[in-house]
């Protein structure tokens, strides 16, 4: 059966109820056993047991991982040499393209902004999440280096918090927006870090062959699984990434505060701090490239100057050039994304779980 027939109002409208149970219970738990949440980050990888003297919601959640015995190794295999060959771009479309996409959907916006890291220490947020990128695309991740496992345990955790502060402290919060970080947004995101960085190489036209759209997506459809999303509405096919992307963007698509602190919040930390000025002084123009005329114009993004979508690729692909020379691959891109961290602050980024003041 074609997935297309799931994506109804009705269906998503459900959808937006729906959270994260197996995490939020744990959650739950963390808050009052916050010793527990030091112990979560202090592991390079979930113990391979779990010990019995652990609260039963903790069991549950990392043994969910643990259990797993359908891992998809061709597809990782063949996703992991993708981004070996492509993960410079990867980087930049997320950047510039998936992470604006999702701050013009104004419901999940209001979830972000409510993150005050988000606009006040922009970089770190940013560096953590490419920092959830190389871990889950390092060679061998989720086969043979379950580090991977973590990092997506720990992001899930990490969503489950967001919900338990703005569900109990976030007075503004409007039942309007769909419960917090619901399947739905989930399910958008997820979209954002495939079909739209695959979208943004199109946009580009650079050549992107339809095994590799095939790879990426069922490479997050793994992901997804592991980050606590709903596989049973994650498409297929193209024809049912497409429209599941459109469903999504005609409910969601729409100005906000929240959407247009965030994307304004972007733009400055761009123009202040990327190197390169083919593009820190015409951040709006490929902004507004990327995202096209509706999500620019709900996002206030304005801009007189065109882009041609081919010299934008060049632009990129010499920026590149000029960090990694022909010696691109993951090792590369690890060596330099770890030496950026350590110039920017002193230390690497790594994903961890807010550490919460004992009583």
């Amino acid at each position: 059966m074609s997935k297309i027939k799931l994506y109804q109002n009705d269906e998503f409208d459900l959808l937006r109820q729906i959270q994260d149970p197996l995490a939020d219970q744990l959650v739950s738990q963390l808050i009052k056993n916050p010793d527990l949440i030091t112990q979560i980050n202090s592991w390079i990888e979930i113990p391979a047991e779990i010990e019995k003297s652990y609260p039963r919601e903790f069991k549950d959640f990392f043994e969910f991982y643990l259990n797993q015995t359908d891992i998809p190794e061709e597809i990782l295999v063949k996703g992991q040499k993708i981004f070996d060959q492509k993960g410079d771009l990867y980087l930049a479309m997320l950047g510039f393209y998936s992470l604006p996409y999702a701050y013009a959907f104004g419901d999940g916006a209001e979830v972000l902004v409510r993150s005050k890291r988000i606009l006040s220490d922009i970089g770190r947020r940013l560096g953590e999440t490419s920092s959830f990128i190389m871990d889950i695309f390092e060679p061998g991740a989720f086969i043979t280096k379950k580090k991977a496992l973590l990092t997506c345990a720990k992001v899930r955790l990490i969503h489950s918090f967001s919900r338990y502060f703005i569900e109990h402290y976030a007075k503004d919060w409007s039942t309007s927006f769909g419960k917090p970080i619901n399947q739905e947004d989930l399910i958008g995101t997820n979209l954002s870090f495939s079909l739209i960085v695959i979208r943004g190489w199109k946009k580009m036209g650079f050549n992107v062959k339809s095994e590799d759209v095939d790879t990426i997506m069922r490479y997050w459809k793994w992901v997804g699984k592991m980050m606590g999303i709903e596989e049973v509405y994650w498409p297929e096919n193209s024809k049912e990434a497409f429209q599941l992307e459109k469903h999504i963007r005609n409910r969601h698509l729409k100005r906000s505060d929240a959407g247009h602190q965030l994307i304004q919040a972007l733009i400055s930390y761009y123009k202040a701090t990327i190197p390169d000025a083919l593009i820190s002084t015409q951040v709006e123009p490929i902004l507004n490239f990327f995202l096209g005329k509706e999500a620019s114009k709900v996002l206030g993004i304005k801009s007189s100057l065109p882009v041609s979508g081919e010299l934008l690729g060049l632009v990129f692909k010499f920026s590149g050039w000029k960090t990694y020379g022909a010696q691109k691959g993951y090792s590369n891109f690890a060596r330099q994304f770890i030496s950026n961290q350590l110039a920017l602050y002193g230390e690497r980024l790594e994903i961890k779980l807010p550490e919460l003041k004992r009583s």
